[in-house]
């Protein structure tokens, strides 16, 4: 089954730009035609949307991230990105992206992004 890794995680100061990735493998069709998304979980919460990107690149945003956050998709590497900037506190928590490739959905393990001076 498709497997998801993120990477790019760590202690980040307020303010900071770090990148997430998220690369698939063992996909059973073609990456180009999975809708991707970034989800995150802070502590204490339930887990929430941050940001999508359609098969088509058609792209959308929670409203707590909109205008900082960015998601984009290289389909030639099974990859796909979350640009993070000007960070804050609020933002702690764990990334996990999540891939859907109709009508499966598939979940990688997680990145902890900490913002902290």
């Amino acid at each position: 089954q498709v497997q998801l890794v993120e990477s790019g995680g760590g202690l980040v100061q307020p303010g900071g730009s770090p990148r997430l990735s998220c690369a698939a493998s063992r996909i059973i069709g073609s990456f180009n035609n999975m809708d991707m998304a970034w989800y995150r979980q802070a502590p204490g919460k339930q887990r929430e949307f941050v940001a999508g990107v359609t098969s088509t690149r058609r792209t959308n945003y929670a409203g707590s991230v909109k205008g900082r956050f960015t998601i984009f998709r290289d389909n030639a590497q099974n990859t796909v990105y979350l640009q993070m900037n000007s960070l804050k506190p609020e933002d702690t928590a764990v990334y996990y992206c999540k891939g859907i490739d109709y009508p499966n959905d598939y979940w990688g393990q997680g990145t902890q992004v900490t913002v902290s001076s």
